[in-house]
């Protein structure tokens, strides 16, 4: 069964063909987006607020790229990457989001590029692989970024991140919850990445995680919900490289 139409959308995206450039930023808050396009893109023209998630196509240095929300864990996440890879053309995801620190390696403000992401989700279970799928981002998006944290002189972390269906403060395992994967080397926490991840590998398209650590569940420093939405400039700007 297709339920997209060309002359309408999906039904989570109105957009029309041609109106979403081939890399879209990608927040889980759609008020992120908006600030994105609002701040940093000329000629922005909105595409999409179906459901209130909000997307924008504009220019940055005289490249088209967009930015649209994603909503906040995987599922949402799994439809939104979905319909943009399979549906409009999109070619590369840099999703710029939040995450949770969980180690001293990596505390509140410090830039995280997920090279990886391990999962108590069940989200590739649609693959019948009979085993565990561990997705990773494009090679050549964290090469990108990487040389652009470095020549911004911005600080960054590499390496495996968690992508949990439960938010780490918040559930019934308490603290070792989170511990046991901080001790296998999972560094910093988010809900997205893993579904994004899965996406880009199945639909032979190009994905990275860039976070802003946000709060930490070691030193228990967090931002505002207010810095959540504006303060994250370094990320911004580390992600509008790559539509130079």
């Amino acid at each position: 069964m297709h339920i997209y139409a060309p002359d309408r959308g999906t039904p989570h995206n109105s957009a029309l063909p041609g109106q979403i450039a081939p890399t879209v930023l990608m927040p889980g808050d759609p008020l992120r987006a908006q600030y994105v396009a609002q701040t940093y893109l000329s000629d922005v023209v909105q595409f999409n607020q179906v459901r209130g998630m909000l997307g924008f196509t504009g220019t940055y240095k005289g490249k088209r790229i967009s930015v649209m929300g994603s909503g906040m864990g995987g599922p949402s996440m799994g439809i939104y990457s979905y319909e943009l890879f399979s549906h409009y053309g999109v070619e590369r995801i840099i999703r710029i989001g939040t995450c949770g620190g969980l180690t001293p390696d990596v505390e509140v403000g410090d830039l995280v590029f997920a090279q990886s992401a391990s999962t108590d989700s069940n989200y590739a279970a649609q693959y019948n692989l009979g085993g565990t799928f561990a997705p990773c981002a494009d090679y050549g998006l964290l090469e990108t970024a990487v040389a652009a944290a470095r020549r911004l002189n911005i600080p960054f972390w590499v390496g495996n991140i968690l992508s949990s269906d439960i938010f780490s403060l918040y559930n019934a395992q308490g603290e070792e919850g989170w511990k046991k994967w901080a001790r296998m080397g999972c560094a910093a926490t988010d809900m997205e990445c893993y579904a994004l991840y899965c996406n880009a590998a199945y639909l032979h398209k190009k994905a990275l995680t860039i976070l802003t650590c946000s709060d930490s569940n070691v030193s228990h420093k967090e931002m505002s919900s207010q810095e959540r939405q504006t303060s994250l400039h370094n990320m911004f700007q580390v992600a509008l490289e790559f539509a130079q």
